[in-house]
């Protein structure tokens, strides 16, 4: 028998999923939550949503193009990225992943090239550009897939590749079940809810680049589309609140018992509720405040994942108390998030030189 009594004080460790990886989730998120605001002025041809449509395929292209450079960063070593490929594991979440990205990326791209094309013509024809600019949309615009049918066929590719980048980011994060707040079923939705109104929040933006103040039409119809989201979004967290409460989930319950004594946690908690409250009554009441409602779905997508991506880390997993953590200055930390903003700004300068935002949100199909 040993007379030892063995003890665990704390264990220090380095955070394993940095902030390149809330920007990429952040990022992939807006990207194919702008995509599906994309399809019904372009692909349904609904009346009033043309101009909608094109800017919010703009919004999915940069912000797709984009996130992978985040995803790449949290792979701290680049050129991991191969070994998805060279060693695929069906197991893995994220190993899927590796197969499904350039799946929505791929029909993402081709899906935009088809849609702006006829734009990118007007733009050589019309003189607006310089003359090397000029033949670049001339070339761009020039192919074959002359028939609607290859739009639609694009379409449906991005969107096949939106559904499964959508699945695999919420299972991704979901199946780690030695983080009981990040282990409950209702992760996924609420990774695609609140990625739809950061796609929302972020074509109601762009709108604002015009030159001109956005159709108020326009942003009714935006308004109406992101209220429903944050009514979503209300009640998906009231049911995960009472299925924690009741005991009915176990994930839910432990979760719940893990940051109840938190007062940080609280007050999370509220903030989270209030800014989706406060934006829900903005969008029903003031359609008409754009800019406000469009920033305040940008937060709550952002702040929902670096709610469960960070502050998850700083539950522990054995022990009591919580962990600190601090946002570095440099390339892992603060940096990094203004250096991939300033790679979407950088892309958002070249895309709108060739396809101005007057342009997008012209009413003409």
């Amino acid at each position: 028998m040993n007379p030892t009594i063995v003890e665990t004080v704390n264990v220090v460790r380095e955070v394993a999923w940095l902030p390149w990886a809330v920007q990429y989730f952040f990022l992939i998120g807006l990207s194919y939550g702008a995509f599906v605001v994309s399809l019904p002025g372009i692909v349904w041809r609904r009346p009033g949503w043309i101009g909608i449509s094109r800017v919010a395929l703009l919004a999915a292209l940069l912000c797709g193009l984009t996130a992978p450079v985040a995803l790449l960063a949290d792979l701290h070593q680049p050129g991991r990225f191969y070994h998805f490929y060279l060693y695929f594991t069906p197991s893995s979440w994220m190993s899927w992943g590796a197969f499904f990205i350039p799946v929505y990326l791929g029909g993402l791209i081709l899906y935009a090239w088809l849609a702006f094309r006829p734009l990118l013509a007007q733009q050589a024809a019309d003189g607006a550009l310089s003359p090397r600019l000029a033949r670049l949309c001339r070339r761009m615009a020039y192919g074959g897939f002359e028939s609607r049918g290859a739009l639609l066929a694009a379409a449906a590719l991005a969107f096949v590749g939106a559904s499964l980048v959508a699945v695999y980011t919420g299972m991704e994060v979901m199946v780690v079940r030695a983080r009981p707040l990040w282990d409950t079923p209702f992760l996924p939705v609420q990774f695609v809810v609140t990625a739809l109104a950061g796609g929302i929040g972020l074509t109601l933006i762009l709108q604002r680049f015009a030159g001109k103040p956005a159709s108020s039409d326009d942003t009714k119809r935006l308004s109406r589309a992101l209220a429903l989201t944050q009514g979503l979004a209300l009640l998906i967290g009231a049911v995960w609140l009472l299925l924690g409460l009741t005991g009915l989930s176990p994930s839910h319950a432990q979760a719940l018992a893990q940051v109840a004594p938190s007062a940080a946690w609280k007050l999370t908690a509220v903030w989270a509720a209030g800014s989706t409250a406060l934006t829900l009554w903005l969008a029903l009441r003031r359609p008409g405040s754009g800019w406000l409602i469009g920033l305040l779905a940008l937060h709550s997508a952002w702040m929902m994942r670096w709610t469960i991506f960070i502050g998850g880390q700083e539950v522990p997993k054995t022990g009591a108390g919580f962990y600190q953590y601090q946002l570095p200055l440099g390339y892992d930390g603060l940096l990094g998030i203004v250096g991939t903003f300033g790679l979407w700004v950088a892309l958002f300068i070249v895309l709108t030189t060739l396809l101005p935002v007057e342009r997008l949100t012209a009413k003409s199909a």
